[in-house]
């Protein structure tokens, strides 16, 4: 358990399985990175603008609060939007 600084009041820390609400449209870019794809592929794979893409990864990561690739895919195996075995054959 935390303490809150600003109060006395007590909060709970989340943990690595904190709920994180996601779109669908990210949940399939975030596979498609975890896979290795560009955002060029992506685009081209999903009739989308890059531009497009470019956004919803910015919300993915700000929203996951990340700032690489790396990290992404962490947090993304971390809160579950990913399964452990994903990519592996």
């Amino acid at each position: 358990m935390a303490r809150s600084r600003g109060n006395n009041a007590l909060q709970l820390d989340r943990g690595p399985k904190a709920e994180f609400s996601i779109t669908p449209r990210q949940r399939e870019i975030l596979k498609m990175v975890a896979l290795g794809h560009t955002n060029r592929e992506i685009a081209e794979t999903l009739a989308i603008s890059i531009r497009t893409v470019e956004v919803h990864r910015f919300n993915l990561m700000r929203r996951l609060n990340v700032r690489n690739v790396a990290q992404l895919l962490r947090q993304g195996l971390q809160q579950g939007l990913l399964p452990r075995n994903f990519g592996l054959k």
